[in-house]
């Protein structure tokens, strides 16, 4: 009965969890270009997909790409992303540097991992309204008793905190790791 909902919250929670992974904490990890889309033969391409990603040193990337003629889409792409570094291009493979964050960086993306958190709690209790309301209408149409009804009013309450409750300790670990670096 809940596991249609059940499932879009996990759904909910692992989508917010590659948003975090994208949120740059000062190492360098490859996650953050996950987003980055390359225009390669008129088609917006994932960079993992059109080149090797390695990171030699815990502050760099280096993106090798397979085709060299990807290399100047791959450098514009990135430049345009809001990932805040910018790439440097050596003929061959292209550089990202992470510099060490600022305190006002550290602030800015602990804000940004808040929104995010936030965004997804919105989202959990919007899929405990939709479930309520589908329960109501079985109601309604007398699917269901005015005990199942307040049974699963409590059920699906519990569910949406035990997710919310989720979400705080994984918004809490990535804001400890933002502040520890």
């Amino acid at each position: 009965m809940y596991e249609e909902f059940e499932s879009k919250m996990k759904k909910t929670l692992a989508a917010l969890t590659n948003e975090f992974a994208t949120v740059r904490a000062g190492r360098a990890n490859a996650a953050i270009l996950d987003q980055v889309r390359v225009d390669y033969y008129d088609a917006p391409t994932p960079i993992a997909q059109i080149a090797a990603i390695s990171t030699p040193d815990p502050r760099t990337l280096v993106i090798s790409p397979w085709d060299a003629s990807a290399l100047k889409n791959i450098e514009k792409a990135i430049q345009i992303s809001e990932i805040g570094i910018n790439p440097t291009n050596d003929g061959k493979v292209i550089r990202l540097a992470f510099p060490q964050l600022t305190e006002d960086r550290r602030r800015e993306l602990t804000r940004q991992v808040t929104k995010y958190a936030e965004e997804a709690k919105v989202a959990i209790r919007n899929i405990r309204r939709d479930a309520m309301e589908k329960f109501k209408a079985q109601k309604k149409k007398s699917e269901i008793t005015e005990d199942d009804l307040k049974d699963t009013e409590k059920e699906l309450q519990k569910l949406t905190d035990d997710y919310i409750r989720e979400i705080d300790k994984t918004e809490a670990k990535k804001n400890a790791e933002l502040l520890e670096i």
